[in-house]
């Protein structure tokens, strides 16, 4: 391809990547330094590094970044593996595929909110698992700051294992069978088979997933809000954080917000690095 046609087919889109993203992060970084108000949105003020200092000295940001990790630790692991084991069962099953592929994709479709909604119905007063709780135990369901955690990482399990599910089952489909026939005919077993051939093949899938799954738990908001609202504070993940105190609309602390989602980017792009410095490596050693 010559030079000239490459820059005419490339430079359209860089121009769009850098108005949708290249600006709105610079602008947001600048917003940072400034105590911003929502009556005074045209003179905001310099006030330099307080934002961040702010935000960096609260006891709250930090129970809130800490709650995030543990959750981006737990669901992600979780989430892939039981995604990989839903995917291996799918691969063998050859009659009413569809139909349970299709049942097992329902909470990924389902809108965040909804799903978050139809799930905490279950455990509030009048729901299905209260009921079946009062009926065993004969003592009321609550959902307390004690439980709202492992509530939340089951429905964040529950939400998001169908992506993994269904991104290894298309890469298993790619799987040359001869592989599989040569390991059976060394004697190898399940777990020889899971270890040696289908995770190497499934290698690049697994990264993939990976980076997307901690970028999706890093700045989940959603199904946090609908299970604790202002209440369960000990709960809150960093964007319900940053809605609830840093950026807080009924005060107008704008610029507080914006300095909270620099340093969400800063915390995504850190938390990946170990994913994008193995997808390096790999791609380095393929070309080798």
């Amino acid at each position: 391809m010559e030079r000239k046609t490459f820059w005419f087919f490339t430079v359209p889109s860089v121009a769009v990547m850098a108005l949708l993203m290249v600006v709105p992060l610079a602008t947001t970084v600048w917003l940072g330094f400034h105590r911003l108000l929502l009556r005074d949105l045209k003179n905001p003020t310099w006030i330099g590094l307080q934002n961040y200092t702010d935000l960096l000295t609260d006891p709250e940001f930090w129970t809130a970044f800490r709650w995030t990790m543990l959750f981006v630790a737990i669901v992600v692991p979780i989430q892939m593996v039981l995604g990989l084991a839903v995917a291996l069962m799918l691969d063998r099953v050859v009659r009413g595929r569809s139909f349970y592929m299709a049942a097992l994709l329902t909470p990924f479709i389902v809108t965040p909110v909804v799903g978050s909604l139809v799930y905490k119905d279950l455990f509030d007063r009048g729901g299905l698992i209260a009921w079946l709780w009062q009926v065993i135990f004969d003592d009321p369901f609550q959902i307390t700051s004690g439980n709202v955690r492992y509530l939340i990482v089951i429905q964040a399990v529950w939400a998001v294992m169908p992506f993994a599910m269904i991104t290894f089952f298309a890469g298993l489909q790619t799987l040359p069978g001869e592989r599989l026939e040569a390991a059976a005919i060394d004697g190898a077993g399940f777990w020889r088979n899971l270890w040696h051939v289908i995770l190497p093949h499934l290698r690049t899938l697994v990264l993939f997933v990976g980076l997307i799954s901690v970028m999706d738990m890093y700045r989940i908001y959603d199904q946090v809000f609908v299970w604790t609202g202002n209440r369960f504070t000990d709960a809150h993940t960093l964007q319900v954080y940053n809605v609830r105190i840093a950026t807080a609309f009924d005060i107008g602390r704008l610029g507080k917000g914006n300095a909270m989602a620099v340093l969400t980017v800063i915390g995504i792009l850190v938390v990946l690095i170990p994913f994008l410095y193995r997808s390096y490596k790999d791609q380095i050693s393929e070309r080798t």
